[in-house]
Order: C-alpha cells, then structure tokens, then sequence
C-alpha cells in the first residue's frame, strides 16, 4: 500500500488549477510527487467560477485518460468548493465572490465534469439547504466533507446523518480567533459519528501538539494526513500560481497570501508530513503507516462503495 495523498493542488511549480495546464506538466508533478515520498493523490480544485471549475476538472480527466504515469499517481478528483462559507476566515484563500449556496444541480455539473473521477467533494454544510446536495452526492458513492465551514453542533449532525462522513483540514479554513469553548475545532472533536478527520501535519498550518491532541481525541482510526501542497510544493522559497492567484513562500517553507494574511495551502511534501508525524507529533511507525496509507484509502473506497 501507498500514501494516498486526499488534497493536492499542485506541486514542483505546476498549479493543477491553472486553465493551461498541460499534459507534460501534470506528468511531471506526478513524477516528482513520487520522487518526494509520495505515493497516490486526489488532485484537487478550488473555488471559482463554476464554469471554470468544471473546466478544469474536465481536462484533468482527459490529461489523465491519456497519460499512464498520470493515471496510476491520480487517483481521482477532490472538489474543494464552491459551496463554502463566503465570511472573512472562514472562506480561507479561496475568493468570497465564487462562493455559492450549495445545489444538487450545481454539484453534478461539476461531477459530470470529472468522468467518474470525483471521489470527494468539500462544502459547508450551513451553507447546503435541506443536505440535498449532501445527499444527492453520498448517493453517487462520492466522499462528502465539511470544510470552511461553521455549522452549529445541530447542522453539523444533521449533515451527518444525511451522509455528511469527513471534515476537511481541522483547525484551518477558520478565522484565527474564535469563541473559546463554541468553535467549530471543539465541534467537530465532539462529534463522535463523523467518520474521518483531515489535518495538516506539517508543523506550518497546526502545531505538532495540536495535531497530537487530535489524534488522541478522535482516535487513530479516524484520522486522515494530507499535504494540501500547492504548486509550491517542493519548490523552497519564492512566488508560484494558484488559480490565477499569487502564493508567497518564506524561507521557512510556509506559503502565504500576498498581504500575509493568511496561509495558501502548504509547500509539504508526503515525506516531510510522514516525518513531522514521527518526529513531532509522536506517532510510531505503524500509527503514520495508519493515517497516510489506510485511513486515506478506506475512506475513498468505502465512498466507492456505494455505487457498485
């Protein structure tokens, strides 16, 4: 079994949401993804405009139908927005003005796109009227994950029991300060019948500690690492491309907005997430074996699973 990396957005200087993106350089990330620990990921795409979404998840599917070496590192398609939380914070580096209300409709033009390649999708479940587009994506057997979000305690398990099954990258995609005791971070920990729990080991986006409390909280078997690395992944100190947008970089591998404001995805390696984890967090062994191969791999499949 390989790592199954379930939030990339790029890597080695090739951003995966860039409308020219080409088959060498999706070829060649795919490469370098695995020449820096990696193993397997889902490509991912962010909010934008809707029509530009499902363009670009469209000619990742075709770039992949027609690479081999494409096709065995992608395992599919993660759809990041656009049905997020619009609020300052919340809605993290992706842009206010693409953020829509979720829609069934909206959500399977963005499926179709994909061609059988989405296997999760990120949304905010407050911002999902009657969970009909939860609902609507469970169905098609497609990971359903709240993320930039802040549902209160009750929306959160009623997203859940309308087959709501992850969280995407907890304690970020939220504002910097929140209520101390009724945040989204204290929600999540609380709701025992959400199956997975993604973060962002790489010592930038949450502090070892943090990420060791968490895995403590929720249970091994339940956590999910991922890189959320973007075009800068792996690219050391400068400016590179996000969906027509800038990601600085700093001489301590952390990529920034250009106002500093906030993160931008990471610059993280598999490798550097698997040694953060050993090294920092504390896991042994088998426990990163646990949440970069195992985890990541049962949740996509038991998303598949329903559509047998």
């Amino acid at each position: 079994m390989q790592p199954l990396d379930l939030q990339l957005n790029g890597y080695k200087g090739v951003d995966f949401n860039a409308d020219d993106l080409s088959a060498g350089g999706l070829r060649a990330a795919c490469e370098a993804v695995r020449e820096d620990g990696g193993g397997r990921m889902l490509a991912t795409i962010i909010t934008d405009r809707l029509d530009r979404m499902a363009a670009r998840i469209s000619r990742l599917a075709t770039l992949r139908t027609a690479d081999p070496v494409v096709a065995d590192v992608m395992a599919g398609i993660h759809v990041e927005g656009p049905f997020i939380n619009p609020q300052q914070g919340f809605v993290g580096a992706h842009p206010a003005e693409h953020a829509l209300p979720a829609s069934p409709r909206a959500a399977e033009e963005l499926v179709a796109a994909g061609r059988g390649l989405v296997r999760l999708v990120t949304l905010a479940p407050e911002r999902d009227a009657d969970f009909a587009t939860t609902r609507w994506l469970a169905d098609q057997g497609i990971l359903v994950s709240a993320g930039h979000c802040d549902p209160s305690a009750d929306t959160l398990d009623r997203a859940i029991e309308a087959g709501l099954t992850a969280f995407t990258h907890l304690g970020n995609g939220c504002p910097l300060l929140m209520h101390r005791h009724d945040n989204i971070i204290q929600r999540v920990l609380a709701a025992d019948r959400l199956r997975w729990v993604m973060v962002i080991p790489d010592a930038v986006h949450l502090p070892p500690a943090l990420v060791r409390t968490i895995v403590r909280t929720v249970g091994i078997d339940r956590v999910i690492a991922v890189t959320d690395a973007t075009a800068a992944g792996g690219m050391g100190a400068g400016r590179f491309p996000l969906a027509g947008r800038e990601v600085i970089v700093d001489v301590n591998g952390a990529a920034w907005a250009p106002d500093r404001s906030h993160l931008v995805g990471s610059t993280a390696s598999m490798s550097r997430i698997c040694a953060v984890l050993r090294n920092d967090v504390g896991l042994s062994d088998d426990e990163v074996t646990m949440v970069t191969q195992i985890n990541p791999t049962r949740a996509v499949a038991i998303a598949g699973a329903s559509t047998a």
